[in-house]
């Protein structure tokens, strides 16, 4: 099997998307819906890494109110057709989208890029936004300052801004939250610094949680695991796949297949 390297400069990556449509969600109803833009409401671009910090930021900005979500964007790393950092497959990717009721905008990435050929393709996708008339972009960041410092510089570039729904809330209150409403996650990827394999391939609920070494963020914030969500309050219907095995890659991170089920 093929897998996407987890590389460092990778974990800093903003992810952006560009599409024409609006669309907004209820987060009371079990499936997303597609809505005209209030003049009250700001279109937002919103970056989707199929994790659980995104569909959490998703569920809190969209219970919120006053935002019109215009579209998710993904960066995939293109060598191996997988999800930069989470290592899922791309079909999987699509169906969560769909699920969601939110159009996909796929950006591809060579596994050997630097940050320079990244900010460059990121660049054009952040231009033809701005021509649009969309001036945020959404992240699911939750107390990484440098990281918040490192997509708000980028996007200030061509006056644009970040928000972050989760921004300085406790990740533990965080991870129960996500439990609370519903949402369903499984842990596919797994950094062998700080986690061994067994935590690959795990759900992400409360067994999960409370087996985590005390140093160890309950919503991985430091990259010490990544998820993929596969059901909750906002999908119209389960993804369904099962588990193929745990690889290692870079002599460092462990990596859990999800094989998608037809």
């Amino acid at each position: 099997m093929e897998y996407q390297h987890c590389r460092v400069f990778d974990y800093m990556l903003f992810l952006l998307k560009w599409d024409m449509g609006c669309l907004q969600i209820d987060p009371l109803e079990k499936r997303a819906s597609v809505v005209e833009g209030s003049a009250m409401s700001q279109k937002v671009l919103f970056t989707w890494s199929s994790g659980k910090d995104s569909a959490l930021a998703l569920y809190e900005l969209l219970e919120k109110g006053g935002s019109t979500v215009v579209s998710f964007l993904t960066t995939l790393t293109e060598d191996y057709d997988r999800i930069s950092m989470h290592g899922v497959r791309r079909v999987l990717l699509e169906q969560q989208a769909q699920s969601l009721g939110f159009p996909l905008e796929k950006i591809f990435i060579p596994k050997e890029a630097n940050n320079m050929i990244y900010e460059s393709r990121m660049g054009e996708v952040l231009k033809r936004y701005k021509t649009a008339g969309i001036s945020t972009v959404v992240f699911g960041d939750i107390f990484l300052s440098d990281l918040r410092t490192y997509r708000e510089e980028n996007l200030s570039r061509i006056a644009m801004n970040a928000l972050f729904p989760l921004w300085g809330m406790s990740t533990t209150d965080l991870a129960e939250r996500f439990i609370e409403l519903g949402f369903a996650a499984i842990v596919t990827c797994v950094d062998g610094d700080v986690l061994d394999a067994t935590f690959a391939g795990s759900l992400y609920n409360r067994d999960f949680l409370s087996r985590l070494p005390q140093e160890v963020d309950p919503c991985g914030e430091n990259g010490e695991f990544h998820t993929f969500v596969f059901d909750g309050p906002l999908f119209s219907r389960r993804i369904r796949f099962e588990k193929g095995e745990v690889v290692l890659r870079d002599e460092r991170f462990y990596f859990c297949d999800l094989i998608p089920l037809t």
